[in-house]
């Protein structure tokens, strides 16, 4: 067998922590575990992540990497959050549902959360819906001054909620809820300026 060295050892071991964490949760995710799948040594390991903390946070970033796609461009706002949603469905709904189940005693070690967890993946990275709603904005079908950071957040907080309580991928007429009945009223009544008072 070919000896791996550099990026593609690195590859290597990062599939393998993943199939670990999503098989054995953090409780049972070990560094012994990860080499013996990756058929290497703990070792290799230590010269890359101090410890399994930073393994799995690691992981975590690289399966979230993997699942990455350019959000469809249909032409209009709602054709590219539904295809967006249904994207996500097959690409990242699984990945939702492992992090929520396996990764509870990582949080309560690393001493951080679901959503810093997040934003340190996210760092750097323009997120889909900035891309869905510049789109929007560029071709006048809703106002830039709507789109709030809360605004902006919410139909995939809506779809993440949906993944994590149900832990299955969103249904299609769930999909279709979040766009039309949610968020499509909620920026063009902000864009009209009829947004209810605080």
């Amino acid at each position: 067998m070919r000896r791996r060295r550099g990026e593609a050892l690195e590859l290597a071991l990062l599939d393998a922590a993943w199939a670990e964490l999503s098989e054995r949760g953090y409780a049972d995710f070990t560094l012994d575990g990860v080499a013996e799948r990756a058929n290497t040594s703990t070792p290799v390991l230590y010269r890359r992540w101090a410890d399994r903390a930073q393994l799995v946070k690691a992981a975590v970033a690289h399966a979230s990497a993997r699942s990455a796609f350019e959000p469809p461009d249909t032409g209009s706002l709602r054709g590219d959050l539904i295809a967006t949603m249904t994207l996500a469905n097959q690409t990242s709904a699984d990945l939702m549902a492992a992090a929520a189940v396996q990764l509870g005693s990582y949080y309560r070690e690393a001493g951080t959360s679901p959503a810093q967890l997040r934003a340190q993946e996210l760092e750097g990275r323009r997120t889909r819906m900035e891309t869905v709603l510049e789109r929007a904005v560029a071709r006048g079908e809703v106002e830039e001054a709507a789109l709030t950071p809360r605004v902006v957040a919410l139909p995939f907080d809506l779809f993440r909620h949906e993944v994590l309580t149900t832990l299955q991928a969103v249904p299609t007429e769930v999909i279709e809820e979040i766009v039309d009945d949610i968020f499509l009223p909620l920026v063009r009544r902000r864009a009209s300026g009829t947004a209810t008072p605080q």
